[in-house]
């Protein structure tokens, strides 16, 4: 490994707790209404329950299997990066710790007050006793923990009160499980929004669950569990029914080691080194949390909010609005016009789904064939599909059981469309299918022609609302002649499928995307880049980004989360710049642009520059022919790359710095709803759209003959 290599990248995992710091300062942003602020708070903690989960549980295995391994970015051993890790989260906790107690003061004021015990009033400590007697006591589940009660087995993420327990000459330890079935707080009486956490009352009360002994020490702890899951192949080629392997797999996610503890208040060291011993962990991964260790119900607390004080507490709401350039009525008929971009959560998602619908009753459509990774809890989408099945059409859907915590939710929705009778199947054994692509296939005058959708997010109808991404609408027939090749070759488990237009990994995505930067580092400094994505980890693609950096192209990357290059460093990547936006919604579109004016670039798609996406994931993308089109994703570019107030730009050294204001704030979030509450529908005669269908039918017969 070069010296260069390391000079201009950084380790993935310190980055991303970069970057969920970043996420704790919308927390501390002042002009961010306190809800939303106490929001950040609970997104920062989920983000590190998954970060520990998945991404330090990896690297304990991975330390297990061979803890000599380098990382390519850092130089770093798995044992390495752990320690690394846990040396960075430890000022983490302490931040989020007192970034919650500044905004639990503010919201006092305003009758929302989470309350200790002692801060109680007497009425409201009569009432929480009362309620934890007849409600809470009869159905925990005590253990004590000596030679014949065994220690338990804590599950992943779940609140467990503690304590030391005497009787006469005799010392042990008591552990009561907050019951996943009760409300994670107690709303007591009154107009005002106060509440105690369920596990601060138990431990009130705790001499009445143990009621032989003297309770001392009591605490409450959390432990967080590797859930870093997958099937192994062996297991995959020895079942014919891989839903059977994921359930299997799931259970045993609930068994995994445990990577840390989070504690409320401080250990003795005899507790310690007890808790230590138990988990087989080190005192590192012991953190102190004087917060929630879940923060769940803030988000339930928000919607109970007073309408009197929803405009100082709560981001004024937002509604998708409909697409402008979709015409009320028929949408099939329409985007066999012309192209649609839907622009998630600005624009509602309904035109998308009234295609499906359309598609579903329609005489000539005869295949409707779709990629799934995530779906809503409720899915209008379904629905939809298990109609068309109903009525007769061919429905293919290929649904990843593997989609990290939607695992369950994806198997019962592939029970569902099986019965419906659509034809359901998993992907390909070794290889996540991340794309989004859906496919319609129908007759015109003897002719098979396609609609065919890229997205480059979920065909979920509740992140469509807190998500931004791009949904593509198209009936260019070469572009859905690619995408039934693509179907063909997913159903018959061939991933080195050709493809005209589509960009697909693990074959061709990566390799074009390098190509395109190559024919912009032939121009140098006349060659121009943006790329916006959620990650970048792709050694291939970070070399060669700044082999174009040092040739002179200026490349611009928008990347949400993990970055691995590091921009502004000395003869390396000079004309690189990294922007990261966190706002009110998840920024999640991948956009790639290469080149200006004539000969310029535009793709769409479901990867991020990552080698698992590249490598080891089926993903998607598409090329963006309509000029309009191309136009609105360069609009949303720059005004993404103008924003200078949820807009961080990422420095040499991989730290986080706000932009200087000049000329006017922009926020790209808030322009883009302002822009969707501004936008006329087009008024479309029927004179216009005759007019681009045979222009539509020119251009394709021009791509056929060349």
């Amino acid at each position: 490994m070069s010296e260069a290599t390391l000079n201009y990248t950084q380790n993935r995992e310190l980055s991303w707790l970069r970057f969920n710091r970043r996420v704790l300062e919308e927390a501390r942003d002042a002009d961010v209404p306190l809800l939303e602020r106490m929001k950040f708070v609970a997104i920062f903690t989920s983000n590190l329950d998954e970060f520990f989960m998945i991404r330090v549980g990896s690297l304990y295995d991975m330390a297990f299997v061979d803890n000599t391994a380098r990382d390519s970015k850092s130089g770093m051993t798995p044992g390495e990066q752990l320690d690394a890790i846990y040396k960075a989260a430890a000022p983490l906790y302490k931040e989020r710790d007192k970034t919650y107690g500044e905004i639990k003061k503010q919201l006092a004021p305003y009758g929302v007050c989470g309350l200790d015990f002692k801060e109680l009033e007497q009425p409201e400590k009569k009432y929480t006793k009362k309620y934890f007697k007849e409600q809470v006591l009869p159905v925990l589940s005590p253990q004590i923990v000596d030679v014949n009660h065994p220690f338990p087995h804590l599950l992943n993420k779940e609140i467990y009160v503690v304590a030391d327990l005497r009787m006469e000459n005799k010392s042990m330890t008591g552990i009561v499980p907050v019951p996943q079935f009760i409300s994670d707080i107690l709303y007591l009486p009154g107009n005002d929004i106060r509440y105690i956490r369920m596990e601060k009352v138990i431990i009130e009360y705790l001499d009445l669950v143990f009621e032989q002994y003297e309770v001392l020490d009591k605490n409450y702890i959390c432990v967080t569990r590797n859930a870093d899951i997958s099937p192994d192949d062996e297991a995959y080629a020895d079942s014919d029914d891989f839903r059977f392997i994921m359930q299997e797999a799931l259970h045993k996610r609930r068994r995994m080691a445990v990577v840390r503890l989070e504690v409320a208040n401080p250990l003795k060291k005899e507790m310690e080194e007890y808790f230590c011993d138990k988990f087989n962990i080190s005192p590192s991964c012991i953190f102190r949390t004087k917060m929630p260790m879940k923060l769940d119900y803030m988000f339930a607390i928000a919607d109970k909010v007073p309408s009197s004080l929803k405009r100082s507490l709560i981001a004024e709401p937002f509604s998708p609005q409909p697409c402008a350039s979709v015409i009320k009525g028929n949408v099939m008929a329409q985007v066999k016009k012309r192209d649609i971009l839907l622009s998630y959560p600005y624009e509602s998602m309904e035109p998308f789904l009234q295609l499906i619908k359309e598609a579903s009753v329609d005489p000539n459509v005869m295949t409707i064939k779709i990629t799934i990774y995530r779906l809503a809890k409720q899915s209008r989408l379904v629905e939809y599909l298990c109609a068309a099945a109903e009525n007769g059409k061919e429905v293919t859907v290929l649904i990843e059981l593997r989609a990290r915590f939607d695992e369950q939710n994806n198997i019962d929705w592939s029970e569902r469309m099986e019965e419906a009778g659509c034809r359901v199947i998993y992907g390909i054994e070794g290889y996540k299918v991340h794309s989004k692509i859906c496919l319609i296939t129908y007759r015109s005058k003897n002719e098979i022609r396609h609609i065919t959708q890229i997205g480059t997010g979920n065909y979920n109808e509740k992140t469509a609302r807190l998500y931004t991404d791009f949904s593509l609408m198209t009936s260019m027939q070469e572009i859905g002649e690619d995408a039934a090749v693509f179907f063909k070759n997913m159903s018959i488990g061939n991933l080195d499928g050709t493809y005209r237009h589509l960009l697909v990994s693990p074959i061709s995505l990566k390799l074009k995307v390098l190509a395109l930067i190559d024919e912009e580092i032939k121009k140098e400094s006349g060659g121009r880049i943006i790329m916006k994505m959620n990650s970048v980890t792709d050694m291939d693609f970070i070399n060669k980004i700044a082999e174009a950096s040092k040739a002179g192209v200026k490349v611009d990357l928008i990347v949400r989360g993990i970055c691995c290059i590091l921009p502004g460093i000395p003869g390396e990547t000079d004309n690189l710049t990294v922007t990261s936006i966190v706002g009110r919604y998840l920024e999640h579109p991948r956009v790639f642009v290469f080149g200006d004016g004539s000969d310029q670039k535009v793709y769409i798609g479901s990867a991020d520059m990552m080698t698992r996406n590249t490598e080891k994931r089926v993903e998607v993308a598409c090329p963006v022919y309509d000029s309009n089109i191309r136009k609105q994703l360069l609009y949303s570019l720059n005004i993404m790359l103008k924003d200078n107030v949820k807009a961080r730009v990422i420095q040499s050294n991989g730290t986080y710095k706000k932009k200087t204001v000049i000329g006017g704030a922009v926020n790209c979030q808030e322009v883009f709803m302002k822009d969707a509450l501004s936008a006329k529908p087009e008024v479309q005669t029927t004179e216009k759209l005759s007019f681009l269908r045979w222009f539509r039918k020119k251009i394709d017969r021009r791509r056929r003959r060349n």
